[in-house]
């Protein structure tokens, strides 16, 4: 059974965003970048699907400029066998990612798309649900459980009022919840051997995929900074600030 991970290349979840200082966005230059976290427990539950036997191949996919063939490189360290640039310069949304991962999926045949339920830095939550419309997949999003089984996947997925299980056949498009795994740091030797897998690039347009943006951003900003709060001296004072300056009384 082959799995298909796509990845993302992300601003470091520990490195403080900044807006650039004409709004247009925010600033990538110097600043560390790393695998989409949710993104790393994808690749985790997908090689451990293969040391268990249930998947023979693992193939890593990133969308994005040539630099995210690190982030290839990175789950190709951490176990996949072998990774996809799909490069493109444009800023990429997630329908036009949902239709890249699709047109590969169609080439590369995969029976469980694994990929993680949003990206920390757009947080758009789509890319997996748009990917099983457009194939006409099962989907099981928010897993924080999978079991395979007798060409059918047993997803225990996260929801608002606990967990719920799901039996969905095969093929399958599954999103990584945050409580799935966690994720393994690569070795030295896998980082080594990492550098030997293939990669193998292609554009969208050999593809044939239209990625242009739907979607234009005119203007990023920093939220407003919290004003410092004061103290009261007794339960009315309190009571006259909530009344009257917050007005939440």
């Amino acid at each position: 059974m082959k799995v298909l991970v796509p990845v993302k290349r992300v601003i470091d979840a520990y490195v403080k965003v900044r807006v650039k200082a004409d709004g247009s966005g925010v600033e990538t230059q110097n600043v560390k970048m790393s695998m989409n976290p949710f993104c790393e427990i994808a690749v985790e539950e997908a090689v451990r699907m293969k040391e268990a036997g249930a998947a023979s191949e693992i193939v890593a996919v990133s969308c994005g400029p040539q630099a995210a063939q690190e982030t290839i490189r990175t789950a190709l360290a951490m176990g996949a066998d072998r990774g996809i640039l799909v490069q493109s310069d444009e800023a990429l949304e997630p329908l036009g990612i949902a239709k890249l991962l699709k047109a590969l999926v169609e080439k590369e045949g995969p029976e469980i798309v694994l990929l993680g339920k949003q990206a920390v830095d757009s947080d758009h939550n789509q890319t997996g649900q748009m990917l099983a419309a457009l194939l006409g997949w099962s989907q099981g999003t928010f897993a924080s459980k999978i079991e395979p089984a007798d060409g059918k996947l047993k997803v225990t997925r996260e929801i608002d009022g606990g967990l719920e299980t799901l039996e969905i056949k095969l093929p399958a498009v599954v999103t990584a919840d945050l409580r799935l795994n966690e994720p393994r740091y690569a070795s030295l030797p896998n980082i080594m051997k990492a550098k030997k897998k293939p990669i193998e690039t292609v554009t969208p347009a050999d593809l044939g995929v239209e990625v242009a943006p739907r979607v234009k951003t005119l203007k990023v900003g920093e939220p407003p900074v919290r004003e410092a709060g004061v103290k009261v001296g007794s339960v009315a004072e309190l009571v006259d600030k909530l009344k009257n300056e917050a007005k939440v009384l």
